[in-house]
């Protein structure tokens, strides 16, 4: 019997809908713990291939969510070894691992070679690049995120509205799982709902995931969602940039004091305060906001944006 008889018995998979998943090729960003309960099943149900990109490796301290791992993966690169896993559950399926971090240099190549996107980053800077690259691409997104006892999971771009036509605005809360803390079962519900979109995508459901926000509150076990198909895409917005994409004569500050960030991430970055560009004569040139996740950089984008003529682009340090 074969291994996808199971799923093939449904109608909305059959013959055509396994080899629509064995020609798919999926791009997978992030290797913690979202993509922990979504790569075994897009590996199980046969999805072709799988590139996985995580420039992080396994920590102990992660792996109460990130159950993909290990004790003996501790120190390895997350990539490499979610990619392992992977084919030792399929070996009829080709994975891709590559050890690099997202930028804004690379993730328009990244997402040209996939038919789909996973945003399993759970990075401002991460989502909303993959989301403007997508957007332009015309590919289709799942992008998620968890925090604490929620999070959400979303179907972007590919013909329906963006991450910025949903959310706009630079998020309130600069909170982090580090910080906040997360528990497992809430990211892995994330992650497995994330999965079904995906194949959902593929397979070519009616509704589409695409245009559909799927919200969890792990504290009451409830989930609501919505639908935004007819969302707008914001006027404007700040992208995020790679130090590399930086012109000798943008003014580029970094938000971040020495202490924070005793190294400069370009030879010319300047350290200023909001109130002072406030004033600053040279308004009518680029004007380069960094700081380490990219969320302050935006809220003060947003409260320099009245003041400034020039453009204005957003750097996250910890992602470039």
């Amino acid at each position: 019997m074969s291994r996808y008889a199971r799923q093939m018995i449904l109608p909305e998979v059959g013959a055509e809908g396994q080899n629509r998943l064995a020609r798919a090729r999926v791009l997978v960003v992030g290797a913690g713990g979202l993509a922990a309960p979504m790569l075994p099943l897009l590996a199980g149900a046969g999805v072709g291939h799988l590139t996985i990109v995580d420039p992080d490796t396994v920590d102990l301290s992660n792996l109460h969510r990130q159950t993909l791992f290990a004790e003996s993966d501790c120190g390895r690169p997350k990539a490499e070894a979610a990619a392992e896993r992977c084919r030792a559950l399929n070996s009829e399926i080709t994975v891709a691992a590559q050890k690099q971090t997202l930028t804004a240099v690379n993730t328009a190549e990244l997402v040209a070679e996939a038919d789909l996107v996973l945003d399993c980053a759970d990075s401002y800077a991460a989502s909303y690049t993959l989301s403007d690259t997508c957007l332009a691409q015309g590919k289709p997104l799942i992008s998620a995120s968890v925090l604490g006892l929620s999070g959400y999971v979303g179907g972007f771009c590919g013909g329906a509205p963006s991450l910025r036509a949903v959310f706009p605005d630079a998020p309130d809360s600069g909170a982090s799982c580090a910080t906040a803390g997360v528990l497992g079962p809430v990211v892995a519900m994330i992650g497995a709902t994330q999965a079904q979109m995906a194949l959902g995508v593929i397979l070519g459901f009616d509704p589409s995931p695409l245009g559909q926000m799927v919200q969890l509150d792990g504290r009451s076990c409830t989930s609501s969602g919505f639908r935004f198909d007819t969302a707008p895409e914001p006027d404007g917005h700040f992208p995020f940039v790679a130090p590399s994409q930086l012109a000798p004569d943008d003014l580029i500050v970094d938000l971040r004091s020495v202490d924070e960030a005793p190294q400069p991430i370009h030879p010319n970055v300047r350290r200023l305060t909001v109130d002072a560009l406030k004033t600053d004569p040279n308004k009518d040139t680029t004007l380069v906001l960094c700081c380490a996740t990219g969320l302050r950089a935006w809220r003060a984008a947003e409260e320099l944006h009245p003041h400034w003529r020039g453009r204005i682009v957003l750097v996250a340090a910890a992602t470039s």
